[in-house]
């Protein structure tokens, strides 16, 4: 991706945070979840699929400085990151979809 001049520093944490959810919030015994990296002109899409459609992602709104909490907040550094984001239910599953340009 570096070498494509792509946003490899952004892509990674993003690709870090839909990777931990995936593995934490989506999985299921015996099934893994998909990673997928599309670049289409300068949109890089990054796509994690899950085998989890009933838990769907939320982004908490971010915590009151003097109430801070250690986890829940990873969307909202995505929702920052990305140019665009959003879910697509499937028929066994969802996808989280992220697009970042260069």
């Amino acid at each position: 991706m570096r070498s494509c001049g792509l946003p490899h520093e952004t892509a990674g944490l993003i690709i870090a945070e839909l990777a931990a959810n995936a593995a934490l919030h989506g999985r299921v015994p015996g099934r893994n979840f998909r990673l997928t990296l599309t670049v289409t002109g300068p949109t890089l899409r990054i796509e994690v699929r899950d085998a989890r459609v009933e838990r769907m992602p939320t982004v908490r709104p971010a915590p009151e400085p003097d109430a801070p909490r250690e986890c829940g907040h990873g969307l909202l550094l995505v929702e920052e990151l990305a140019d665009r984001w959003g879910v697509v239910p499937e028929l066994i599953g969802k996808t989280v979809w992220v697009e970042v340009g260069t």
